[in-house]
């Protein structure tokens, strides 16, 4: 089971501290999921509209392009 706890104070911690001696509790940060998750929203919030179908198509054509032509557009 997970609990989130927010700490007001300071001196608590040395209790928790005490509780993770005695193997009754363990502590962790969720600092990289919470900037992970941060990341994501702002990328999605960035994301404007979504692509159509079409709009893929031709993004997905234009990389192959690239990739197998050297960069060279052949038309």
């Amino acid at each position: 089971m997970n609990i989130q706890i927010q700490i007001l104070n300071p001196e608590v911690r040395a209790i928790l501290d005490q509780l993770v001696k005695l193997n009754l509790i363990k502590i962790t940060k969720e600092e990289e999921a919470l900037l992970f998750s941060n990341l994501l929203n702002r990328i999605r919030g960035n994301s404007g509209e979504e692509l159509s179908l079409d709009e893929i198509t031709k993004e997905v054509e234009s990389a192959r392009q690239k990739r197998f032509n050297g960069g060279q557009k052949s038309d």
